[in-house]
């Protein structure tokens, strides 16, 4: 199994912190947000080897960290490079996705992870939740309240876990369970990006690719507790910070 952590954003709502600095690499907790995501990828027997993903004005600042962590974990790394500078030019995280998933010729399982994520489950309980229902998984949590679940992309499910809806910050919510852009895919599903891409699918929210996946295959939804940080401004980063005690 692969795995793919999204750094390709440029991440304008944070600026200043992140005019010169990728947001995977601000710091909570005395390291970077991207490294509590390698931590828990680091001790999985699946994963042998893990694509970073991020864009040209960024590219710099991931080499050199990237070098580092080489030295602290075992598992084998590599960065891959979209060739974007700016906001207006970006790719999207599904045609990203897409572009790696071609650059890199893969065609293995992979598990895809939003740099900018911070969770305390182990991913390995993931995988091993989609081992056993053997489809595509997405990873959801409980936001609790039907005004939070406003703020994302929204699934409802069956009794057997199976997605049987998605909606993107919806005004009436189908649930509370907010995806958390960390997804499980099979090697097969990997040829739909492009299909998906080729028939019009918008390529930024990965939510859309969901909506458009579950009228063509059983997706599920791996539900988790405990703390999950969707750092997309300095209020969500904040929160972060202080959970973290820093």
């Amino acid at each position: 199994m692969k795995a793919i952590i999204l750094a390709g954003g440029y991440a304008k709502r944070l600026w200043p912190l992140t005019r010169y600095t990728p947001k995977p690499l601000l710091d909570v907790g005395g390291k970077p947000i991207v490294n509590h995501i390698l931590e828990k990828l680091e001790v999985m027997d699946d994963v042998d080897e893990i694509f970073v993903s991020t864009n040209e004005k960024f590219q710099e600042p991931f080499r050199t960290w990237i070098v580092d962590q080489k030295e602290k974990y075992k598992t084998k790394f590599d960065l891959v490079i979209e060739p974007t500078h700016e906001e207006a030019g970006k790719f999207g995280t599904i045609a990203g996705i897409e572009f790696l998933i071609e650059s890199q010729n893969l065609k293995d399982d992979v598990i895809i992870i939003a740099g900018d994520n911070i969770f305390d489950f182990e991913l390995q309980d993931l995988v091993d939740f989609y081992k056993k229902k053997k489809a595509p998984v997405l990873a959801v949590y409980d936001v609790k309240e039907k005004h939070k679940a406003q703020l994302y992309g929204i699934v409802a499910i069956d009794k057997n876990h199976k997605i049987t809806d998605f909606v993107e910050k919806p005004q009436e919510p189908p649930s509370t369970l907010a995806s958390t852009a960390l997804y499980v895919f099979p090697k097969e599903i990997l040829p739909m990006f492009k299909e998906y891409l080729n028939s019009g699918g918008r390529p930024d929210s990965p939510g859309f690719f969901i909506q458009w996946l579950i009228k063509k295959r059983d997706v599920y939804a791996f539900s988790f507790s405990g703390h999950w940080f969707d750092i997309g401004d300095l209020e969500s980063l904040e929160k972060a910070r202080k959970a973290f005690h820093q």
